[in-house]
């Protein structure tokens, strides 16, 4: 191995010439970027924009002299690779300052392109108060747009990541913000009910939140643009961000006859080779597998691309290190919460046809006597018959980063519910509880696993058949201020034992509570005196969510 040319940088690219470099000291290593800057924090240009982070050289991670220095690596700014010859081992290079083209050798190629914006044909969508935010030059143009023409306000198209780190950096800036989402939904890698908590939070802060709507055409106009909507609304606006998506960048993959995959993505093995034995390829432009179906799949993050890059790295250099799959682990924060997930959502797991359960649970970040505590509102999916853990999602104002991160290594361990019955996770009051979240969520899916107790989901209740009745046993003075369901009985939980004789016994009673504790309590009081009974998980902040229409 003399020389190894990787094409793109930022996290895979990066990565595999930082490893190489690591591992051998005589090899060349030349990286070719064709914009301006080799090694930046892109996930973090939406909280420069917004005033969090307050420098933007701090975005700006490695440049060429420090990766010179550090590394040995001639880095090659504004040099675009448009041509690979697999057979002679060589690319054409372009000089975008000069114009000049030449050619260069390779022993080994990495290729980290990256994904695109996705950029629908929408009719005038091209203008100058139009954006996309990819990379520093894309930032410097919003930031100098809204410096120029101070917005009063602005509209985002896409409610993923990108979209809905930039409402809230707009709104931070104090400008109005419309957020078009086309789906039913924001943020797809959790399911609606789950959303549907975001969905508040964004309203909340003032954000004008338009689901199922997309942008038609864009018109120029004298006060900015004129947005028409795929429902024959009209909306003006002063600056336009569209953050659709994104899709693999694979122009030089497919010209240079490397086998793409059915989703679009370079196609690669587990030791990150492409179709041509010489050729590697890692982050956002390749297709990845899932790693709890094993299906194919596109799952932008940094993360996998960082790993990617170095296990490209190291079977270049001799190893034979296999990718052990992406589960495609993320979190957003959205004004005062942050949303997460890992493994598999509801929807996935249906469209694969796989069997699972699911339950819900909403306890206290920490414990709930100590200053602060706020609701951790956690989705679990498992297999029925032997718990293995499929996947989660959570949503809260505090710690919700650690039980995803802990769900996660249980899904990449092959965990079951009842592993996490087991966990011994820190306690101390300012910090978490003596049972945690995950401990509480175990012993519910447990408990329905080994038929201690059965539950039911918010459309039952929402219509119970002739041969059930609803059981409701909050307090009423909660009813009073949060409502009820349907015609259901009202017994208080501490009445129950006391006042079992008014429930039918010839009927099944679903049991609701405001989060499900309480209906656990009154399922197992019933079951023990002979009640057909369901509780509803977790409880009537469920239902709620799954019911919340925006």
């Amino acid at each position: 191995m003399k020389k190894l040319l990787i094409i793109g940088g930022v996290a895979g690219g990066a990565s595999a010439a930082a490893r190489a470099r690591r591992l051998n000291e005589e090899v060349e290593i030349i990286m070719f970027e064709r914009g301006e800057y080799i090694s930046f924090a892109n996930c973090g240009l939406p909280y420069h924009i917004g005033g969090d982070i307050a420098s933007r050289d701090a975005l700006v991670l490695q440049t060429p002299q420090s990766f010179k220095a550090r590394f040995n690596v001639d880095v090659r700014l504004f040099n675009e690779v448009v041509a690979i010859d697999k057979d002679a081992k060589t690319v054409t290079v372009k000089n975008l300052q000069s114009g000049e083209q030449y050619v260069e050798s390779y022993d080994a190629l990495v290729l980290s392109p990256g994904a695109a914006p996705v950029t629908p044909p929408i009719p005038g969508l091209q203008t100058p108060r139009t954006f996309s935010l990819r990379n520093l030059p894309d930032m410097d143009r919003i930031i100098a747009s809204i410096k120029d023409n101070q917005p009063k306000h602005a509209t985002v198209v896409g409610g993923g990541f990108i979209g809905l780190e930039m409402v809230e950096a707009l709104r931070e800036l104090g400008i109005a913000v419309t957020l078009l989402e086309l789906s039913p939904q924001v943020m797809a890698p959790v399911d609606l009910e789950m959303a549907n908590m975001v969905h508040q939070e964004i309203v909340d802060h003032g954000v004008d939140l338009r689901l199922n709507t997309g942008l038609a055409a864009v018109e120029q106009v004298e006060a900015g643009l004129q947005l028409s909507l795929n429902n024959g609304d009209s909306l003006n606006t002063e600056l336009l961000i569209s953050a659709i998506g994104v899709k693999p960048e694979t122009k030089l993959a497919v010209d240079a006859g490397l086998a793409i995959g059915a989703l679009g993505g370079i196609a690669v093995d587990d030791r990150m080779r492409t179709s041509d034995p010489a050729i590697y390829a890692v982050g956002d432009a390749i297709e990845e597998v899932d790693l709890i179906t094993g299906e194919k799949a596109l799952i932008p993050l940094a993360g996998p691309a960082n790993r990617q890059g170095r296990i490209a790295a190291n079977n270049i250099f001799g190893a034979d290190e296999a990718y052990s799959k992406t589960q495609g682990t993320a979190i957003c924060r959205v004004f005062s919460l942050a949303v997460a997930s890992t493994g598999m959502n509801e929807k996935r797991l249906s469209r694969a046809g796989m069997a699972f359960e699911k339950i819900y649970v909403h306890p206290a970040s920490h414990a709930s006597y100590f200053p602060g505590a706020h609701p951790v509102s956690l989705k679990l999916l498992f297999n029925p018959v032997d718990g293995k853990i499929l996947g989660a999602q959570a949503v809260g104002r505090d710690g919700i980063d650690k039980r995803i991160d802990v769900l996660a290594v249980a899904i990449r361990a092959g965990m079951t519910v009842f592993d996490l019955q087991q966990m011994e996770l820190t306690y101390a009051p300012p910090f978490g509880s003596a049972k945690d979240v995950l401990n509480q969520a175990g012993f519910v899916a447990g408990n329905l696993i080994n038929g201690e107790i059965r539950i039911c989901h918010s459309d039952e209740l929402e219509a119970p058949s002739a041969d059930q009745v609803l059981l409701d046993v909050r307090n009423p003075g909660e009813l009073a201020k949060l409502g009820t369901i349907g015609e259901a009985i009202n017994i208080p939980v501490d009445q129950l034992r006391d006042r079992l004789d008014e429930l039918p016994k010839d009927k099944e009673i679903l049991i609701f509570c405001q989060v499900g504790l309480r209906g656990n309590v009154a399922y197992r009081m019933l079951a023990n005196h002979g009640f057909r009974a369901k509780n509803l998980t977790g409880g009537f902040k469920t239902y709620q969510a799954v019911k919340a229409a925006f």
